[in-house]
């Protein structure tokens, strides 16, 4: 019953910027994760989104003109375990009959010293849309950029864990939202 995750887009996948005098980025979904981690009782879990599709414009010479767009079918939520599977499309947790995708969207890079970088967007999950700072590496090489982070939120300021999940007693209300992302730039 842990479906603490406010998924998270994420987030996380989001963050992906490319690099090349090419603006637009093509995510390798095969090689891409898009995940969150949780903690239910004292034990941490991980799970991932399946389906999410990322919009990356991003130019290295113009950083603060990058642009993301993450969306996620919360539906394709996997933990590996039966019970959080079942329980995370439910209304106490992501609720995927009235809130189907969550989004991430980004506009800016902010140089923060070698490959590490920052990016100031609005996450939105269940309907809620938060002002959140993803932090982010980015390398690039020959046209290929990776691209890794990790955005650590409160699942119950998106509405995440309904009824008795909402303390945290149970499923902790801290919940990261991660992504490790490879992209190729458009010809």
């Amino acid at each position: 019953m842990m479906k603490a995750f406010a998924c998270i887009p994420l987030i996380a996948a989001l963050l992906w910027g490319g690099t090349a005098s090419a603006a637009e980025w093509n995510v390798d979904a095969a090689r891409s994760r898009l995940g969150f981690v949780g903690s239910q009782g004292g034990s941490p879990f991980e799970g991932k989104f399946t389906r999410w599709s990322a919009r990356i414009d991003y130019d290295p010479a113009k950083p603060e003109a990058a642009k993301v767009t993450v969306d996620i079918d919360m539906a394709s939520a996997q933990t590996g375990d039966a019970q959080k599977d079942q329980s995370l499309p439910g209304a106490e947790w992501f609720d995927t009959k009235a809130f189907p995708k969550a989004r991430f969207e980004a506009a800016g890079f902010k140089t923060k010293g070698a490959n590490a970088f920052e990016t100031p967007g609005t996450l939105t999950i269940r309907g809620m849309g938060k002002s959140v700072v993803l932090p982010f590496t980015l390398d690039l090489t020959s046209g290929q950029a990776h691209a890794k982070g990790r955005l650590d939120i409160v699942r119950t300021d998106f509405g995440v864990g309904q009824g008795e999940w909402k303390s945290g007693d149970m499923v902790a209300l801290q919940v990261a939202v991660t992504f490790d992302l490879e992209a190729v730039a458009k010809p």
